[in-house]
């Protein structure tokens, strides 16, 4: 963080100041919430949790060389105690990027938000010193931790916005106003709590609705829903997609048979090739996302085709490939699952797949459970069984309770028969299954909703029947 002063920090968070000798005393290092993070000149926040109250930990982290604990109430070593943490937090971070004068970039959608941020870091950070959220860190503690972490030479910020509810986006923005705002797309992810895809629209489309009059709305052309946010703003409008009328589009998209997508990148101010490293044709929609916002910022189009050329994924378990020593091929894209995320990977282990097959390979789906899809559960489930059928996805593992039933039950109802597709318990299940099974050449798709915690099955297959050093591409 940018060095300021207790006392400063006390004034900005309307709290007051507690066994603190002196109030000149600045904070140089991280803002951090996980006191194994704690660096000296940290400032420790302390979230009183359900499991564990950080509050108990404000001794340690003094010692482990913490200036402060950020607290809701005295805990005997140098602190400033506020009636809420949280709302503390998130005043800290709107001033510290006020006080910056960074660029900040935001985006949301449905499908795609992590790793679409992942690339416009990648491309942004050639140009100018560029800070990102790491991982999926894109609630209400994780963007204003995030945006705590610039430094004085920050030139652009990064920011992923997630949505639970009507009103969060608007809430995130007010935390850390954005210049640009990028809009992925609008799918069925956490429908069940939104009520239809109409409802996460509206929420999705707050971002665009914060926008300054100077700012600029960055919207997929190809998503109607998306496209239609332009109403919803006072600020500039750029499209991407491969529709003919988006500003920055793809033409002559194909996927090399490794799986990995290539695309001719057109942009206002000319066309370059790019042929990206991360799997998966979904991928070209992120890629044209992160080049109009690069685009818009002045980046040009050489520039950018090679940024995104040679991309990779800044988080784990997101089409993390890893090709074992004898021949196997895990594609490890357990992170989480919706509908359209689920497709799109199915899609590209399809693609995997050709060479796979020419060489006697095949291609396994080890499938779990979506969460969050309320009414539309059973429909979806089955829709992604079926489709792993029409793609001729040679052996389907479905993993875990009724949802996995209900892949297994569609991919049966769409042509399925013997063993091409099997329903199994869990995912030790499924790693006995696999380890038995696997020959060289065979490429394994792991995907699921977070909560089912299918990276354990990509990990032990992985590890299974290593000589040697396994290589990660």
């Amino acid at each position: 963080m940018i060095a300021l002063s207790l006392a400063e920090i006390a004034a900005v968070v309307g709290g007051q100041t507690h066994d603190i000798p002196d109030p000149s005393v600045e904070v140089t290092g991280a803002v951090v919430r996980d006191s194994r993070e704690v660096e000296p000149g940290s400032l420790f926040v302390a979230f009183a949790g359900e499991r564990v109250d950080g509050h108990d930990f404000a001794h340690a982290v003094v010692e482990a060389g913490a200036v402060a604990v950020l607290a809701s109430r005295p805990v005997g070593v140098p602190a400033i105690v506020v009636e809420d943490v949280q709302t503390a937090l998130g005043a800290l971070a709107r001033h510290v990027v006020r006080r910056l004068g960074a660029t900040l970039v935001a985006l949301t959608g449905s499908a795609g938000k992590t790793s679409t941020k992942d690339l416009i870091a990648q491309v942004l950070q050639r140009a100018a010193p560029t800070v990102w959220t790491p991982g999926s860190l894109n609630n209400e503690i994780g963007l204003p931790l995030t945006a705590l972490s610039a430094t004085e030479d920050t030139k652009f910020l990064v920011l992923e916005m997630g949505a639970r509810s009507i009103g969060h986006i608007r809430y995130l923005a007010g935390l850390t106003p954005p210049k640009v705002g990028l809009v992925l797309n609008v799918g069925t992810a956490h429908i069940g709590e939104f009520g239809g895809r109409e409802q996460i629209a509206q929420a999705k489309g707050e971002l665009v609705e914060s926008l300054p009059e100077d700012g600029t709305a960055v919207l997929n052309a190809d998503d109607p829903l998306v496209r239609a946010m332009a109403s919803r703003t006072k600020a500039k409008v750029i499209l991407f997609g491969e529709s003919g009328e988006a500003d920055v589009r793809a033409e002559n998209v194909r996927l090399m048979d490794s799986g990995q997508p290539a695309f001719r990148l057109h942009t206002p101010s000319g066309a370059s090739e790019v042929t990206m490293r991360l799997y998966g044709e979904h991928h070209v929609s992120n890629a044209l996302a992160a080049a109009a916002v690069a685009h818009e910022l002045g980046m040009s189009v050489a520039e950018i085709a090679t940024a995104l050329s040679e991309a990779g994924s800044l988080s784990r378990w997101r089409m993390e490939v890893t090709e074992r020593p004898d021949g196997v091929t895990i594609v490890n894209d357990a992170y989480n699952a919706n509908p359209e995320s689920m497709r799109a990977a199915l899609r590209a282990l399809a693609a995997m797949g050709k060479a796979a097959q020419a060489k006697g390979g095949r291609t396994w789906a080890v499938l779990g459970k979506m969460a969050e899809l309320g009414d539309e559960a059973l429909a979806e489930h089955d829709a992604v069984g079926r489709l792993a059928v029409r793609l001729n996805v040679g052996k389907l593992v479905a993993v875990g309770g009724r949802e996995a039933s209900w892949l297994q039950l569609g991919a049966y109802n769409e042509g399925s028969w013997g063993e091409e597709s099997v329903h199994v318990s869990d995912a030790q299940a499924a790693v006995d299954l696999l380890r038995s099974e696997l020959r060289p050449g065979d490429v394994v798709l792991v995907k699921a909703s977070r909560s089912v915690g299918l990276e354990s099955v990509a990990q032990a297959l992985v590890e299974t029947g290593a000589e040697g050093e396994v290589s990660a591409r």
